[in-house]
């Protein structure tokens, strides 16, 4: 009977692992889809069974550049900590029912992110329905 037991925690141990492989929770580097190009680090977080993603380090622009693009009460506030991706929750094996907003541009977006192993995120933000969007790769950062 020990020996099942044990059996039985080392197996929800592995499964365990492997669950917490697939988190979106970390710091992954964002990449642009049309350019191919490193814009920035966001970090990925839970709260309160909601994920919520925000920049933590600018690649292209100076630390002390803001959001002149965005809408409402964060135009003009500092991209450093800008709050970019809200809401999402998990959902079969992904994430969906948040937004995204590209700070570029100001536009709010629907979100859903996909682990694409446990060093690739695939992001896709969208208009109505997913097939009107697209995709970004995001890489963990180490």
């Amino acid at each position: 009977m020990k020996y099942f037991l044990s059996l039985i925690a080392a197996c929800l141990l592995v499964v365990g692992g492997v669950i917490a492989q697939d988190s979106p929770v970390g710091v992954w580097k964002t990449i642009d889809d049309e350019s191919g190009e490193a814009k920035s680090h966001v970090e990925i977080y839970e709260s309160n069974g909601k994920f919520y993603g925000k920049i933590v380090k600018l690649l292209t622009l100076a630390e002390d550049a803001v959001c002149d693009q965005c809408p409402d009460d964060l135009k003009n506030k500092p991209m450093m900590g800008l709050k970019i991706v809200n809401n999402l929750e998990p959902y079969r094996d992904y994430w969906s029912y948040g937004t995204i907003m590209d700070p570029k541009t100001g536009k709010v977006y629907k979100c859903s992110i996909f682990t694409d192993g446990p060093n690739k995120l695939r992001v896709r933000g969208y208009i109505g329905f997913s097939a009107l969007g697209r995709n970004q790769i995001w890489h963990r950062v180490k």
